[in-house]
C-alpha cells in the first residue's frame, strides 16, 4: 500500500508511455504534453500500449518516486479513444495497485513462481 496526502491529484496519462522512461524523462513529459507541474506533488500515472505495466510518479519534499507494477496476466482497463490525460480518484489508484479489479484477466490461472533468474 502506498500512503499519499489527501490533497493529492492522481493523473492518468492515456497514451501509450515507453516504460523504458525514467524519472527525468517521465518529468519532462508531465512538463512538456501534459503541461502540468511534475514537482506539485501530485501523482502521475503512465501505461504501456499493451496495457499491461503501468509506472507511477510522485514528487515529495526533495525527491522523486517511481512506482512500476506489471500485470502477468491480463490488462489494465482504461478509457479508449481519448488523447491526453484524465484524473481518477484515491480508490481507484489503490485498487489499481492492490487488485486484478481494473485488470482484464479473464478466467486465467494464478502464476505462481519458484524460480528466478
Amino acid at each position: 500500500m502506498i500512503l499519499l496526502p489527501t490533497n493529492v491529484n492522481i493523473y492518468l496519462r492515456l497514451d501509450p508511455t515507453d516504460m523504458r522512461k525514467s524519472i527525468d524523462t517521465l518529468s519532462i513529459l508531465v512538463k512538456d504534453v501534459l503541461k502540468l507541474n511534475p514537482g506539485s506533488g501530485h501523482l502521475f500515472l503512465f501505461c504501456n500500449r499493451q496495457r499491461n505495466k503501468l509506472k507511477a510518479l510522485y514528487f515529495e519534499q526533495n525527491c522523486f518516486t517511481l512506482w512500476y507494477r506489471r500485470l502477468e496476466r491480463g490488462k489494465f482497463i482504461f478509457p479508449k479513444d481519448r488523447a491526453g490525460h484524465i484524473e481518477i480518484t484515491p480508490d481507484h489508484f489503490e485498487w489499481l495497485l492492490a487488485s486484478n479489479r481494473y485488470s482484464r484477466a479473464d478466467e486465467l490461472e494464478s502464476t505462481f513462481y519458484d524460480t528466478f533468474s
